[in-house]
Parts: C-alpha cells; structure tokens; sequence
C-alpha cells in the first residue's frame, strides 16, 4: 500500500481551497495536473481508510476505492445556482445503499465532517422508520443517548425538515414523538482541518465507524423487518 503523509494531505486541502476560490472551467484547466495528484492523493487516503476498517468488516478489502467518490462536477441541471465544481473530496467507503450511509465523509475548506444515516429520504423510508420508532423506539433513544454517541455526534444531527406537530396517525403524546417528528436521520461530526492533516486522522475515522455503527444497523433493520 502507498504511503500518505500529512503533507499529502496538506496538498488536498490547499488544492481545494484553491479551487473554492476560483470556481471556473478555466481555472480548472489550467490546474488539470493539480486536480489530478489531489484526486490521486485522495485515493491513496481512502485505501488507507478501507485498510482500516477492515479489522471490523472484511468486506472494505473487497472495495475499491474510485468506487466511492463521485464526480467534481455539480449536477447543475435542477440547481443552476450551484457552482461548476464541488468545493470538497467525499467519499462512502461502503457505497450508498438503500438502507443509507453507513459512513460519509467530506474534506474542504468549507467543511470537514463525518457521519451517516438518512438525509431526505424518501417518504417510504421515513414511513418505515417511524414504525421502527413506534415498536421500539426506546432502543434508538438508548443509542442516542449512550455516552460513546453523545460525545462524537451530540446526538442526532440537525434536521431542518422535522415536523412542528405529530406526524399523521401518531399522537401527539406519544413517548417518542421528538424522533417521530424527524424527517433527516443523521448524526455528524465536524473538525478541524489540522485533523485532517494529523497522524491520528485515521483513528478519527474508526471512531466515526464505531460509534455510529449502532445507529446505522437500528435503520437498516428498520427498513428490512417485515419487507
């Protein structure tokens, strides 16, 4: 396996921060070699990731690591707005799947976080999940709640779209009505940059996995029992 050192990692974020500042065709093809050993790089550091997680599921050393980075270039046909290059490197070193993200990561000058679950799922999704909380929800809150989650997420992330009242057919009472409220179920971490750049940025990673592992198996099961 290649090495990657923190000045690699250096390289990516200022290549980024660079392009964040100069969001052009023109400026991107003037720096295509750039762009090139940054993705490369990248690609190094995902290898790395894979490797890691591996010592808890065997199945990362079956994936390749161009298959879980998408395209530079925003898909700009329903949000014009949007500007022509994506201003960071992501990557979902198990692949998106239908049961969601079990772990996502971006690196940018804009943003570095971690994390997983739904965001905007569709409405048969967040159907399934609302039964899950309704039969068991007290299992998601003890997730939740657990101290390993409480320190690296803070609970469940933001969700602009949750519900100001009950949901149709749960009442407003009901003892989890704060989760059925919920339409994003998301949990993540931000940092700094220089964790980026640091040794110990894979031992961040792993602790992403760990701790948000128990959250993501809850919705997988959620959306397999009964299907």
């Amino acid at each position: 396996m290649n090495a990657i050192t923190p000045a690699d990692r250096k390289y990516i974020f200022q290549f980024l921060e660079d392009l964040s500042n100069n969001n052009s065709k023109d400026w991107m093809d003037a720096n295509r070699k750039r762009y090139e050993q940054a993705k490369k790089l990248w690609l190094i550091q995902i290898q790395h990731i894979l490797h890691r997680l591996a010592k808890h599921d065997e199945l990362y050393l079956t994936i390749e690591p161009k298959k879980t980075i998408s395209r530079i270039t925003n898909n700009r046909m329903f949000h014009p707005e949007k500007p022509i290059y994506k201003e960071f490197f992501a990557c979902e070193p198990a692949g998106k799947r239908d049961e969601g993200v079990l772990l996502f990561m971006a690196i940018g000058p804009n943003d570095c976080f971690i994390g997983g679950g739904f965001w905007k799922p569709e409405k048969e999704i967040i159907d399934q999940i609302r039964e899950a909380i309704d039969y068991d929800g007290e299992e998601l809150q003890r997730i939740i709640d657990s101290e390993p989650f409480q320190h690296f997420y803070g609970g469940l992330g933001e969700d602009p779209d949750k519900l100001k009242t009950s949901p149709q057919n749960y009442p407003g009472d009901h003892p989890h009505i704060e989760l059925l409220r919920h339409k994003n179920f998301i949990a993540y971490h931000s940092f700094e940059p220089e964790e980026f750049f640091a040794d110990s940025f894979l031992d961040l990673v792993e602790e992403a996995y760990l701790t948000i592992e128990p959250f993501a198996e809850y919705l997988k099961k959620a959306l397999t029992v009964g299907a």
